[in-house]
Order: structure tokens, then C-alpha cells, then sequence
């Protein structure tokens, strides 16, 4: 899947997208962590999901201070997108279920990276946004170093 998010006109529209994206990427964790095999792989991944989760109110945060309606759930469409990859991948074992994680967090990392490029971001923002990208690196790279030579994704 290929994101949109922080394409939007309006920086408010962007960060409602974000925060729907973030919502995909929690139901995506659920889902492989659901499925996973390996402990430890079990472990890092709810890691990840609370730093989904952490963006999720930081941002709806943001959001309610300047006034705008916060996204509550998603029916964008996107879970199914996130979340179908882990299901199908169920099928294969924990390398493949790791694939598609990896797959969500280059989506995930290009939102942070254009949200963090926008020139009318709000100053409260700034800081949030630095931190969600620094965390979707973080995730991005454990999955790229555990897959290791099998982590090459093309889209």
C-alpha cells in the first residue's frame, strides 16, 4: 500500500489522516502479534504498538487543542489494508508476518517523513511529529536488522 497521508491540503486534514494511519498500524500489530510464533518477536512488536498508540493520543491531542474534530475509529478502509496483510500472511509463518510489518512501516515512515517536511505544520506539532518519525525509524530498522538479507520489500 502506498500512503497519502500529509498530502492533504490543510495541515489539520493531515494529521487526522495520520492519526488514522496510526489506528491502521495498532489493529496491524494486534493482528501479528496475534499470530507470531516467537516470544521475543511478540514483545518488540507491543512496543511498537504502544508507540502507535502513544501518536494516537498525542496527536488527537494536538488536534482537539486547535478545535478540530479527532478520528475516533477507522472507516477509511485502511485496517483492512494493514491488518489483511498479517491475516493472509498467517498462512506462511513469522518471516512473512514480519515482511508485512515491514511493508506498513515504510507507509508509515514516508506519513511521518511529509508530515515533518510540511512548511504550515503548527509549532505544537513540531516536536510530536519528530518523535513519530523517530519512532517509526526505530520500528522500520528492527524489522529490516531481524529479517536481514530477506528484508528487502519491493512494493
Amino acid at each position: 500500500m502506498v500512503t497519502l497521508v500529509g498530502t492533504q491540503t490543510s495541515f489539520a486534514d493531515s494529521v487526522k489522516e495520520l492519526i488514522k494511519l496510526d489506528f491502521a498500524a495498532v489493529e496491524a500489530y494486534e493482528a501479528a502479534i496475534d499470530r507470531l510464533r516467537a516470544e521475543d518477536y511478540k514483545r518488540q512488536l507491543k512496543g511498537f504498538k504502544s508507540d502507535h498508540e502513544r501518536h494516537i493520543k498525542e496527536l488527537s491531542d494536538l488536534l482537539s487543542r486547535y478545535g478540530e474534530d479527532v478520528p475516533q475509529d477507522l472507516s477509511s478502509g485502511k485496517q483492512w489494508l494493514t491488518k489483511g496483510k498479517i491475516i493472509l500472511a498467517n498462512l506462511i509463518g513469522d518471516n512473512t508476518i514480519l515482511k508485512a510489518m515491514l511493508s506498513n512501516e515504510i507507509d508509515t515512515n514516508t506519513a511521518y517523513e511529509r508530515m515533518n517536511d510540511r512548511t504550515d505544520k503548527w509549532q505544537e506539532a513540531q516536536e510530536i511529529l519528530k518523535r513519530g518519525l523517530e519512532d517509526e525509524k526505530r520500528h522500520k530498522k528492527w524489522l529490516e536488522d531481524t529479517l536481514g538479507s530477506d528484508g528487502d520489500f519491493d512494493e
